[in-house]
């Protein structure tokens, strides 16, 4: 275990849960940002908080902040977000069981501690794995097949 991980565990969880969303809906906003051309601005931010596994592709326009060291950048990622006019961080990870949420949860508290109320932190239900099942690639950037396909036995 390196000292990253050790200093991750070592966070207290966040005191609060977000609210899920639906691969079905960020793909429409996706789309959406696709049709208006890639110099609109969108109100909607994804952060993919995988360590390693995003080198098997990451949804299309995420920036990948991983777990281990995204509480130490909530404020810099709010500051960030409330310059482009985001509204919505989509946080996710490899199934949204743990880091995915646990982001997503330290941003809410984040956003609660300075009052923010027109920003919102939301869990993408089923995490990358969930996108890929359903989407096969589509709007995945660097996408590596071979990562996604059971081993042959």
């Amino acid at each position: 275990m390196d000292f990253s991980t050790r200093q991750y565990e070592e966070i207290p969880p966040p005191s609060v849960s977000c609210d899920v969303v639906e691969p079905a809906e960020v793909y429409k906003w996706l789309e959406q940002h696709k049709a208006a051309g890639e110099d609109a601005q969108k109100d909607f931010q994804l952060v993919d908080v995988r360590l390693n596994e995003w080198e098997g592709g990451t949804i299309a326009t995420s920036i990948n902040l991983p777990a281990q060291s995204f509480y130490q950048a909530r404020e810099m990622v709010y500051t960030l977000a409330k310059q482009a006019g985001v509204k919505k961080v989509v946080f996710y990870c490899g199934s949204c069981g743990t880091r995915g949420p646990k982001c997503a949860g330290w941003f809410q508290d984040y956003l609660d501690s300075v009052g923010e109320a027109e920003m919102k932190a939301l869990i993408l239900k089923g995490g990358f794995k969930g996108w890929q099942k359903t989407y096969n690639g589509q709007l995945v950037e660097a996408c590596d097949p071979d990562a996604w396909r059971s081993p042959s036995t």
